[in-house]
């Protein structure tokens, strides 16, 4: 509640804190703020919220609470007089309280508004004021820039395995196009030396029926059926003298054609016709093929790309409702090329798992952190287990991996900005920085470490709809 100490003067006046003003200072700093008493459980400012305020204790006590997982721990507490907390904003628009101030007793403390400190510090102290916001510019341009790298490089990983992906399909579809004209050509000198045989048309009309009742290859064929259908097929052509039977019997063969099916070919088809003929169908059955791998391998890139649009959420408004299975998934496709064959992808997903309002793109930044983390500490072996499931109405996902562990050092100060277990050049931090920021102050969730037998987790909680829009 709020009070007047007549005698908040002369509390101040004993603080070595204020040792260096004068008493006309100290008179504007009380009269710009205001003395307040709190009762034990009060809450005085919450942690991430904007610290609008600076916080002087005169009496009491204050614990610092930070939240984590399902619990609140105290980091710190305010005993002595003269402790203060909060009041950035006098130098940074920005700033933000790095804890909750809870009383665990009756306290008193001057509230001096941040606005306010700041007029006051800078008639007093402008050149203390200058090296104040002086640091922390300097502070949050490091952090910003550090950010900005890690982000490149996050990027930079990306658009390589996302090359990677597109490379096969791509390097698929241009072979089958070189493959289709050398095809076409071929087939056309065929189809001008089976015309100049003279042929009828029912004979013709006969030969495009055989063609058509063709069903599609036999997809089991070993390599070692397939050569002897090669070579069954190659001794009938040379037993018919027809030339090229090293070009056509791969592609008869290949098509599931069998000895039965020319000599019904033959039967239709004699003398010098039945080479241009059987060099015509042949043609055409690998035009036939490779037209099936050109749509498979088109058909490919046309997904990454939808999966990287999916990802990047580029053409959706930035707070929608949002499938956390669609971004989950579109985040393992685009770092597909990074689970080598030693790491097993589980997946856990619940069946009612609503839609949640969020903002996708930055929750795919956070997919991105922990399967990344999850793959580095396997090191090309183990099992990443990705889980989404439902409880008390939140979402929970849960990444975890069978990789080398996390020791408790580490897992305290996992969240910490800039902190790393990486080697130089592989990053500025593990990203759970990035991600404790977008879940809880973002989308007002939780996110924490859990260490189970053989398995490390992170787990995250959204609500259906976070308090305050991201």
């Amino acid at each position: 509640m709020t009070g007047t100490s007549v005698g908040a003067a002369a509390i101040l006046r004993t603080i070595t804190l204020f040792d260096g003003i004068t008493d006309k200072q100290l008179t504007e700093l009380i009269q710009a703020g205001d003395v307040l008493t709190f009762d034990s459980g009060d809450v005085m400012f919450q942690e991430a919220q904007p610290a609008d305020f600076w916080w002087v204790l005169l009496s009491g006590k204050i614990e610092l609470v930070r939240h984590a997982g399902h619990e609140d721990s105290v980091i710190g507490a305010m005993t002595a007089p003269g402790q203060w907390a909060g009041g950035f904003r006098a130098w940074d628009p920005h700033g933000v309280y790095l804890a909750t101030g809870r009383c665990s007793g009756p306290s008193e403390v001057l509230r001096v508004p941040a606005g306010d400190l700041g007029d006051l510090a800078n008639s007093w102290f402008p050149f203390g004021v200058h090296l104040i916001k002086g640091l922390t510019q300097t502070v949050r341009s490091i952090e910003s820039m550090a950010r900005q790298r890690e982000s490149l490089v996050a990027l930079g990983t990306l658009a390589a395995g996302l090359a990677h992906e597109i490379n096969n399909p791509a390097s698929v579809s241009a072979r089958a196009v070189d493959a289709l004209t050398e095809t076409s050509e071929a087939m056309m000198s065929a189809f001008g030396r089976l015309a100049a045989q003279s042929i009828s048309p029912n004979q013709f009309l006969a030969l495009d029926t055989l063609r058509q009742q063709t069903g599609p290859p036999v997809a089991d064929f070993s390599p070692l059926a397939l050569a002897a259908r090669e070579d069954e097929l190659s001794d009938w052509l040379v037993e018919h003298n027809i030339d090229r039977d090293w070009l056509i019997a791969p592609a008869l063969a290949a098509a599931g054609i069998d000895i039965a099916w020319c000599d019904k070919v033959a039967d239709v088809l004699d003398g010098d016709a039945l080479g241009p003929g059987l060099e015509w169908l042949a043609g055409s059955f690998s035009m036939s093929g490779l037209l099936a791998e050109v749509k498979e391998s088109t058909g490919r890139i046309s997904e990454l790309v939808a999966v990287v649009k999916s990802y990047s959420q580029m053409d959706r408004a930035t707070v929608q409702s949002t499938d956390i299975r669609e971004g989950l998934e579109s985040t393992l496709a685009v770092l597909a090329h990074q689970v080598n064959g030693g790491i097993t992808i589980k997946r856990e997903y619940a069946n009612d798992v609503p839609r949640i309002q969020a903002n996708a793109a930055e929750l795919n930044q956070v997919w991105t952190n922990l399967i990344k983390n999850a793959i580095d500490a396997m090191d090309s072996s183990g099992t990443l287990r990705v889980s989404i499931g439902v409880e008390d109405s939140v979402v929970v996902v849960e990444i975890g991996d069978t990789g080398t562990g996390m020791t408790r050092d580490v897992q305290a100060h996992a969240f910490d900005p800039f902190f790393t277990t990486k080697g130089v050049g592989k990053g500025t931090g593990l990203g759970l920085d990035i991600s404790r920021r977008i879940v809880v102050e973002r989308h007002g969730g939780e996110i924490w470490i859990e260490i189970r037998p053989g398995e490390t987790v992170l787990r995250v909680r959204l609500p259906l709809r976070p308090e305050k829009s991201p």
